[in-house]
This record gives structure tokens, C-alpha cells and sequence, in this order.
């Protein structure tokens, strides 16, 4: 994006090694001394430089060269290198590959990886497993919730090869837990350390150093090499022939996090650094040259933050979902609670309210029955004082008729 480029690429230049004059010297070097010196009398008379100076945009994207147009002229036709020089000539925004990935819908544990790659099973480059593309290309990754693995593996075009990545940690990225991956530690490590990387080693002289890996194969056989940017995790004397590098791991350190639910990276920054390898070589004009890795450049390529529409998706299925399911679960299990408190308490209600009314009821019985007894023994005192007066009154009438007798 030339428009956020501090100063016009047009005015910026940069002195790199003829990328195309020192590979055809070091390939020299297997030469008969009669050829050698042929072709150094013909360089010579070339006017060509062991170093260029280039815009970035030229040194990306391409610019004019006559070795490399001299070889795209008369190398083979599978061999044939373009036209022009540029290191990601052909990568400026097209897609020629057609790639079959797993969908995840025979199981998890293959999610995203690849199953082609334009309908090859493995890379023709290297020998055994090194030709391996079991592995995701960068936008989906079994989700490490299925696999319980430590590893995930990303297959990279540009650098011919699988790269393994080892979970560190977890991190929150925007809300959203996430694993940290890093390149696993023995990635470029010396065949004696590690010995499967011997099947990148054409032969055994190009994985004697520590950081670096040939890639020539897939890059017309020059003496390319990759490297961590400014020889991060590399042998320390690869420094010794360079000035101005200082590695450091925040700035120089390859990582992606990736939703261990999902599967789907968060953030990815792919941080490499692309090196010419030259040997010491009589040929002119490199005949003062001692062997020595030229850092050529080194380019970070990734993804920082999702579109919003994405990363809501994400942040529902995963985090909302994680805080809001228990919190529903808790709702129910608290309401089913106050349920069962509540019907228990009218329950309760209604009995003590029943027993209430009962001795209400009784109450009211034996108060009725008290009346009735009340009432009666009163009738039957009545009853009785009459029949008293009764008797007295004729008492007293017998009293009276006997005085009238007499």
C-alpha cells in the first residue's frame, strides 16, 4: 500500500545483491577452470556489479535484468525463471493455486488441513516427509479442543515447506481466549539436533548452520536461504559478517493465536527473512568475496484484527456463550428453586389456614355446645323454681282449706 509508505518508493533506493550475478557464480564454482574463466572474461566485459540499487517496489515486485532474461530465453521450459527479477514477482495479489482442504465433516482432528495442493498429494521439491502438506494453509486449524496437541502445522508456498508451530500459552485477543504458538524450537535446527530436517539437505554442507534453511528447489535453484528476521534463534556468527542486526523477539518472532474452540486464528504475523548464500569464488567480479549469508530482506505478513461482522460471530460462539450458558443454567436451577420454595410456602399456607379453620370450627362447636348446656341447665333451674313455687303455692293452699275446715 504505497499510500501508507512514509516517503514515495520512487525515491527510495536500496543497495541489494545481484541476486542473478552472485547465484550464477556460486553455481560456477562446480565448473571446469577453463569454463570459469570463460565465463569471467565475459563478465568482465558485462559491466554487470555484484550489488543493484532498487526501490523496494522494483526489488518486491520486479525490475529488468539481463541474466534473467537470458535464462528465461533459453532454460528449459519447467526450469525457466521470469523475465524479470523480483522476489514475489509472481505473488503480486493473484492466486494460481488450487488447494482441497478438509471440512471437518468425518471428524475434527482434519479440520482445515489440506488434502491437495493443484491436485498433488505432496511437494515436489524435497525427499520423504519434507514433501509433506499435511497442514493447514493459514486460515483454519483443527481446534486443539479435538486434537489435545501441542503442534499445529502451516504450509507455506513461498517457502516450500511445512512449518510446525507449538502452543506457549493462552492469551485474550479482543475478549476472546486464544492459544499462543510460536515456531516450534527445533524448526531450524542442525540435522544433528534434529534429524528431520536432513531430507531438506540436498547434501550435507546446507544444514550445517542453525536458522537457516535452503530453499532453492523452489526458487530456480538459487543459493536462497531462510533465516528468522535479523537471525533471530540463528548461530550467533552469522551476525559476525553483517553490521546494524540485532535480533529481538518481540519484533522478530514469528506467532499466531488461534481459538482453540474454533479452530480459526485471531492474529497471525508470519515474520521470515530471505538471505543469499555466497561462496568464495575466482570468478570476476566476485573474486574478492569470501564466503558469506547476505540478509537480502525480511517481510511480516498476517492479519492483526478480524472484520467486526467476524469477530462477533466468534466472540457469541465462544466467550458469550462460555459466560452466558452457565449464567442460563444458574437462572433455571435458581428459578426452579424459588418455584418449589414458592409452592412449598403456599402449600404450607393453605394446611396451617385448613388446621386454622378446623379449630376455628371447633371453637365454634363446643361454643354452641356450651350454649346449648348453659341454656338448658337455665330451662332446667326454671323448670325447677317453678315446680318449687308450684309445690309451695299448693302447700300453701292445703294450709289454707285445712284452717277453712276448721
Amino acid at each position: 500500500m504505497p499510500h501508507l509508505s512514509v516517503i514515495s518508493n520512487d525515491e527510495i533506493k536500496l543497495t541489494v545483491p545481484n541476486i542473478p550475478l552472485l547465484t550464477l557464480t556460486t553455481q560456477a564454482n562446480s565448473l571446469p577452470s577453463i569454463l570459469k574463466s570463460s565465463l569471467s572474461a565475459i563478465l568482465r566485459f558485462s559491466g554487470l556489479t555484484p550489488f543493484k540499487h532498487v526501490t523496494p517496489q522494483q526489488l518486491v515486485f520486479g525490475y529488468d535484468d539481463p541474466l534473467t532474461s537470458l535464462a528465461n530465453t533459453y532454460y528449459p521450459k519447467g526450469k525457466r525463471p521470469p523475465k524479470k527479477m523480483g522476489l514475489f514477482l509472481m505473488r503480486n495479489g493473484t492466486l494460481d493455486e488450487v488447494s482441497t482442504i478438509y471440512t471437518g465433516h468425518n471428524g475434527m482432528e482434519n479440520f482445515g488441513l489440506l488434502d491437495r495442493v493443484n491436485g498433488m498429494e505432496e511437494l515436489p521439491f524435497w525427499k520423504g516427509s519434507c514433501n509433506s502438506i499435511k497442514a493447514s494453509e493459514g486460515s483454519f486449524f483443527p481446534p486443539r479442543e479435538f486434537t489435545k496437541s501441542d503442534l499445529v502445522h502451516v504450509y507455506d508456498k513461498d517457502l516450500c515447506r511445512v512449518w510446525a508451530l507449538r502452543y506457549r500459552k493462552d492469551v485474550v485477543k479482543d475478549g476472546i481466549t486464544a492459544g499462543y504458538y510460536t515456531p516450534d524450537d527445533n524448526l531450524l535446527e542442525t540435522v544433528d539436533k534434529n534429524p528431520d530436517n536432513a531430507c531438506f539437505c540436498e547434501d550435507n554442507t546446507e544444514c550445517t548452520v542453525k536458522g537457516l534453511q535452503y530453499i532453492g528447489p523452489c526458487q530456480f535453484n538459487a543459493p536462497v536461504y531462510l533465516s528468522f528476521p535479523h537471525f533471530y534463534k540463528a548461530d550467533p556468527k552469522l551476525l559476525d559478517d553483517v553490521e546494524g542486526l540485532s535480533p529481538d523477539q518481540e519484533k522478530h518472532e514469528t506467532f499466531l493465536k488461534i481459538q482453540p474452540r474454533l479452530g480459526v486464528p485471531l492474529e497471525a504475523r508470519v515474520k521470515v527473512q530471505l538471505n543469499l548464500k555466497v561462496e568464495q569464488s575466482n570468478i570476476y567480479p566476485t573474486s574478492n568475496f569470501r564466503s558469506i549469508t547476505f540478509p537480502i530482506m525480511w517481510l511480516e505478513e498476517g492479519v492483526s484484527d478480524l472484520p467486526e461482522n467476524i469477530h462477533r460471530w466468534i466472540y457469541m460462539a465462544t466467550t458469550f456463550v462460555d459466560t452466558a450458558v452457565p449464567l442460563f443454567t444458574y437462572g433455571l436451577i435458581l428459578g426452579g428453586a424459588l418455584v418449589l420454595v414458592a409452592v412449598f410456602v403456599r402449600t404450607y399456607h393453605q394446611i396451617v389456614f385448613s388446621r386454622e379453620n378446623l379449630e376455628r370450627g371447633r371453637q365454634s362447636i363446643l361454643r354452641r355446645g356450651s350454649s346449648m348446656l348453659v341454656n338448658g341447665q337455665h330451662r332446667l333451674l326454671i323448670v325447677r323454681e317453678s315446680y318449687h313455687r308450684i309445690s309451695n303455692t299448693m302447700q300453701e293452699t292445703d294450709v289454707d282449706a285445712q284452717q277453712l275446715l276448721s
